[in-house]
């Protein structure tokens, strides 16, 4: 081995390092950065064996395109998923939703609801990580009609700032972290 070129084998030797934890990456976001390490890699790799033209061409379109791409799209699918009874239909909880979908376009999210039978299937499908809140009718509907239970801290705080229903209340609860939900 001529020891010249080492430095070229263990930077060779990144790329199928770098593709194998871009395929077992969970988080999207964090996968998205680890592409961009690979292009990068492949981009020094194609200028160390003398193709600049190639290495130029994989940095600006197969690298900054694809990250680019990428987080247009992992951004437009962010979705946050209500619990609701299903039978509940009234005017209070149709402009808690569009108060809801508000706050939300601001950060490009989208208010997906999810139809429960009842409180039961309710309450176990937010302890299940199945929904990110639910919105229930208060048993004394006299003050304030409906309670939103939030279980992602940030998701509270965000509402608890740009929320001006005055026809909910918001609390926020931990759920135990048993295993996690991808």
């Amino acid at each position: 081995m001529n020891e010249s070129y080492l430095y070229l084998y263990v930077i060779v030797a990144l790329l199928p390092l770098t593709a194998a934890m871009v395929i077992l990456q969970s988080n999207p976001y964090q996968a998205l950065v680890i592409r961009g390490v690979l292009g990068a890699i492949a981009a020094l790799v194609y200028a160390l064996l003398g193709a600049a033209d190639v290495s130029l061409t994989e940095a600006l379109m197969g690298t900054m395109l694809a990250v680019t791409l990428y987080a247009v799209a992992i951004r437009s699918s962010l979705v946050m998923r209500l619990g609701v009874i299903a039978e509940e239909t009234d005017t209070v909880l149709e402009q808690l939703k569009t108060q809801l979908q508000t706050v939300l376009s601001k950060r490009f999210m989208r208010l997906e609801l999810v139809a429960y039978s009842d409180k039961q299937a309710l309450q176990q499908a937010l302890i299940d990580k199945d929904v990110h809140a639910v919105c229930i009718r208060q048993d004394n509907p006299e003050t304030i009609p409906y309670e939103t239970t939030i279980r992602l801290p940030y998701l509270y705080d965000i509402f608890k700032n740009e929320l001006t229903a005055a026809n909910t209340t918001l609390t926020c609860i931990e759920t135990p972290k048993l295993e996690e939900k991808h």
